[in-house]
């Protein structure tokens, strides 16, 4: 088997597919497992610009289970804060959304008694939703389920088929609308750092049990380092991995795939290909247009090229800060004004997700300083507009092709970064007084930056959008066709363009292709977890705590010893590696 992309998809697939029996090798264009799940060094600071949250972290649901058997969280500490997100006007008024349903519905109801009842409404749907968690399926693709699971899988459901019918059938910015306060009626909006205009209520509600529940926190190491120990339990199974190696095409033999044909001429033969990158590239490039039925054709030439149909990109800016900020908030999304805005190129709605990113990952920064994440909703076209060459390149350096180098943009485009990187400095200045004259390291990047690294379509992270033509259209075609392509044999596609949502989809989906692959081929499917390591610790941090102080009697922390300073300490400093 060849697969295509060593994100968090391909990384997945070559595990399961170690574990069914299958030779793989994996072809990465970039130098770093990951995709889009990644970080960077800068000086002394490494900058992570992936997980904020991790749904899966803690156990009571099978989205718990996949991460373990990918050996992705073992021996680690999972940090969870008691505050998901804090929401802040322009005026400086706050709204903490608690995921625990009691102090939210508390806090919620002291801002506004006169919305009593809707917010606990809201508030009781959630604490059903942490229930329902325990049910959701993840381990199994609908379309393997036979007749009989599929009742069962719909009879568990039935306790909570009110709530889940109420919040997938009710829009997120209509449900708002019903607060009198017009603090909540906006706040709720941005409960998930950004604004989702085609979300309903229900992925809020399962956000936020997911937390509560101990099942959204960050694993310590990062993004990389989650990407790190995934590929090491790939290779421990006897996988392969070539970066720097780069498909421009799937070759194809009486209509079945046979394998691929690199950039710089290196065949690699396979009985199986999975292409784990960006669906675009894989539709469009590597297999140059065909194979598309009336339905794949219309989602990739016109669904696609749609507004609000794919996921989109993010302007980001780290500042690596010489001291440290006791009152930086883990994670804050900052309404801002319409000049503010005016000044942030491609911005989708006014306002600014600020994280304090050392509270996540203090082992990714020297003691006593900071790194601050800002990011907002990006739309790439304004930034191509001010762009004048190609957005990716290949050099060969040292007889090695590269492909994931600088390439230059015009004059404008540079321009518009710095507008807006001082633009944010102005206002973190502004709400945190002290940060201009501390920065030691800045880093910028746009959509742009995006398709540089990883060829996403865009610039987007998370590829087709959910609840929207786009991802239900590809949900019913995978229902339909599996996760292959109709018309070409042993070809198959995996990660977030095979499926919708985050990290924990492009890992089930590298095991949801697998299962698909084994029934092609005859095979039962099997999967474990990995024990080689202890079952990860969970750490909850009260907002304004020190991110590696316990909470005293947590429960999360009771059952669990303290983890050996020593073995920390090469922990943090494997992750920095």
């Amino acid at each position: 088997m060849v697969i295509i992309g060593a994100g968090l998809g391909g990384l997945s697939t070559g595990c399961y597919a170690r574990m069914n029996g299958y030779r793989t090798v994996m072809l990465e264009m970039h130098e770093l497992p990951g995709g889009c799940c990644t970080a960077w060094e800068r000086g002394d600071f490494t900058l992570d610009c992936c997980v904020s949250w991790l749904l899966g972290s803690g156990p009571g649901n099978e989205m718990h289970q996949i991460w373990l058997e990918l050996g992705a969280l073992q021996g680690k500490r999972i940090r969870h804060f008691d505050v998901f997100n804090i929401v802040r006007d322009r005026d400086g008024r706050s709204v903490r959304f608690y995921s625990d349903p009691d102090r939210l519905q508390a806090h919620l109801t002291e801002i506004s008694p006169a919305d009593a009842k809707l917010i606990r409404g809201f508030c009781d749907q959630l604490r059903a939703f942490r229930k329902c968690l325990a049910v959701y399926p993840f381990l199994k693709p609908v379309g393997l389920m036979g007749r009989a699971e599929r009742w069962r899988m719909l009879a568990s459901f039935i306790p909570y088929f009110n709530v889940i019918r109420t919040s997938i059938t009710v829009l997120m910015s209509d449900y708002s609308a019903r607060f009198s306060h017009p603090l909540l009626r906006e706040a709720f909006n941005y409960i998930l750092y950004e604004k989702h205009p085609a979300f309903p209520v229900l992925p809020f509600h399962f956000q936020l049990a997911s937390h509560a529940n101990l099942s959204a926190g960050v694993p310590e190491g990062g993004s990389l380092g989650l990407a790190r120990s995934i590929e090491r339990r790939y290779l421990k199974l006897g996988g392969e991995v070539v970066y720097n190696a780069k498909v421009e095409e799937v070759l194809i033999e009486a209509d079945r795939a046979v394998g691929v044909r690199l950039t710089d001429g290196r065949e690699y033969r396979a009985d199986i290909v999975v292409s784990a990158c960006d669906g675009h590239t894989t539709m469009m490039k590597l297999l140059k247009g065909r194979y598309l039925n009336e339905a794949y054709r219309k989602l990739y030439t016109r669904t696609i090229q749609e507004p609000g149909m794919v996921f989109p990109g993010y302007f980001t800016l780290f500042l690596g800060l010489r001291r440290d900020f006791p009152d930086g908030e883990p994670c804050t999304t900052h309404l801002i004004d319409e000049k503010l805005a005016a000044e942030l190129t491609g911005i989708r709605h006014p306002s600014i997700n600020v994280q304090f990113r050392n509270r996540h990952y203090p082992e990714l920064s020297p003691p006593d300083t900071t790194i601050v994440y800002a990011t907002y909703f990006c739309d790439i076209a304004p930034w191509r507009a001010l762009d004048e060459g190609p957005e990716q390149t290949s050099r060969t350096r040292g007889g090695q092709e590269l492909h994931t180098l600088p390439v230059r943009h015009g004059r404008g485009y540079y321009a518009a970064k710095r507008r807006a990187r001082d633009a944010l400095v102005r206002f973190l200045e502004e709400r945190y007084p002290g940060i201009g004259d501390a920065i030691a390291v800045r880093d910028v990047s746009s959509p742009l930056t995006q398709v540089r690294y990883t060829g996403n379509y865009d610039g987007t992270v998370l590829g087709w959008q959910p609840f929207v033509e786009s991802g239900e259209t590809l949900e019913e075609l995978v229902k339909k066709h599996g996760p292959g392509v109709p018309g070409l044999a042993d070809f198959y596609q995996s990660g977030v363009w095979a499926t919708t949502g985050g990290l924990i989809r492009a890992a089930a989906a590298g095991r949801h292709v697998m299962q698909f692959v084994c029934r092609d081929d005859g095979r039962e499917f099997t999967a474990w977890t990995d024990d080689s390591e202890p079952p990860p610790i969970h750490v909850v941090i009260p907002v304004g705590m020190s991110p590696d102080a316990p909470v005293p009697g947590s429960p999360a922390k009771a059952d669990q010893p303290n983890q050996p300073d020593a073995a920390l300490a090469a922990r943090r400093a494997e992750a920095r590696e």
